[in-house]
């Protein structure tokens, strides 16, 4: 039982490790164009595995760029545009590069007014030498931009990659976390290229958010379970199953509940952005724990008549807060896109869980048989042919 306890805390403590963000290595320096340009500054940005190379010249207020990125699919798009009134997306003024109806690349200028608006046309800077080409799954993007600010000596940048265009029209691109943190400041004077002020931040929260979640709903709450339903299965254990079941779905919901909040406040930060269904399962979530939470103040006994709808109830309360915290983990997965291997992490600690489930149940079961079958065995009712109590 110790063991059992002691393997699934490192289960939960391994998928914390795997959470942390993995570093990337640095490969602008190595790319070469086509067109044998050449640019003063390069850097590898943080999200969608893409790169921007410029060279700023103060005397003429330009900005001559080369931005590459893979679309989200082969038929797809890429964009990097310059915000001058914010950071994100709405009220970006972009270069948008995808592969017209013949197959050949072309870049475009849209002006971004809102999520739901993107309209081809002039933006507020000036645009020359505009091109775009594509070879092994990337594409390149190449502009010259003149800023009419020549006082400006720091812009607000914002990258994308969407996988369609309709009519010349970019689809919609997801709303996983590394879209929408493709965004940050350009240091023209500097040559450096910065996540957008707050970013970072709000990456940290999202990363504890996220780790607290699958701590909680998704390790610890299963593994209270699983001590409930078959450690209390052998009476030497009884009973410690049930304070380690207690601290398990206590703790759980504690964390839980932190993280839920997290989340409540990331969702207050994020107008415009939703993630309804991620949303609802959370706030279902909190209810029902906190239901469960409640009810153990009013358990009857064990010979009461209520008792056994009040099982009824617990065990269905619970075993739905399980299966519905299992399913926004793998949701907030797919939100937070990591890589693919934390992903591939938390599936292995569900995998294991199962497989001792399975393990468990087939022990269990033996054990109830054979305790049933050695009560067949005896006299009926402690006596034994008449002659005295067993």
């Amino acid at each position: 039982m110790a063991s059992l306890t002691s393997f699934h805390l490192f289960l939960g403590f391994s998928l914390t490790i795997f959470l942390i963000s993995p570093s990337q290595s640095l490969t602008c320096t190595s790319q070469k164009f086509s067109n044998n340009k050449l640019y003063d500054h390069c850097t590898d940005l943080s999200q969608l595995s893409s790169y921007l190379h410029w060279t700023y010249d103060s005397a003429a207020s330009s900005l001559s760029v080369a931005f590459v990125a893979t679309p989200a699919k082969p038929d797809g798009w890429i964009s990097w545009a310059i915000n001058p009134t914010g950071t994100g997306m709405v009220g970006a003024q972009a270069l948008i590069a995808f592969k017209d109806s013949k197959g050949a690349m072309t870049v475009k200028t849209y002006n971004i007014s809102s999520y739901r608006s993107i309209v081809k046309g002039k933006v507020w800077f000036d645009v020359t030498e505009m091109s775009a080409d594509y070879s092994d799954g990337m594409m390149r993007i190449f502009a010259m931009v003149t800023l009419p600010d020549k006082t400006a000596t720091m812009v607000n940048q914002v990258r994308q990659v969407g996988p369609s265009v309709t009519d010349r029209i970019p689809g919609k691109h997801d709303f996983q976390l590394a879209i929408l943190n493709s965004k940050g400041t350009l240091d023209l004077l500097n040559g450096q290229s910065n996540v957008a002020t707050g970013e970072n931040s709000r990456i940290k929260k999202k990363n504890i958010h996220g780790i607290l979640n699958v701590v909680s709903w998704g390790i610890m709450l299963p593994t209270g379970v699983i001590i409930a339903r078959y450690v209390r299965t052998f009476p030497s254990a009884d009973p410690a199953w049930f304070y380690l079941h207690v601290f398990f779905q206590f703790s759980g919901y504690v964390i839980g509940v932190a993280g839920w909040g997290t989340g409540l406040k990331l969702g207050s930060e994020s107008k415009g952005i939703q993630y309804t269904g991620h949303r609802n399962i959370g706030i279902a979530l909190f209810c029902l724990a906190t239901l469960q939470v409640f009810a153990l103040f009013l358990r009857p006994k064990k010979d009461h008549k209520f008792r056994l709808y009040w099982n009824f109830y617990h065990h269905g309360i619970g075993y739905a807060v399980i299966i519905l915290g299992i399913i926004n983990v793998f949701k907030g997965l797919y939100i937070l896109n990591p890589a693919k291997k934390w992903k591939s992490a938390y599936i292995v600690v569900i995998a294991l869980l199962g497989a001792i489930v399975l393990l468990l149940e087939v022990i269990t079961w033996a054990v109830v048989l054979r305790r049933k079958s050695g009560k067949s065995t005896k006299p009926y009712d402690g006596y034994n042919n008449g002659q005295g109590r067993q």
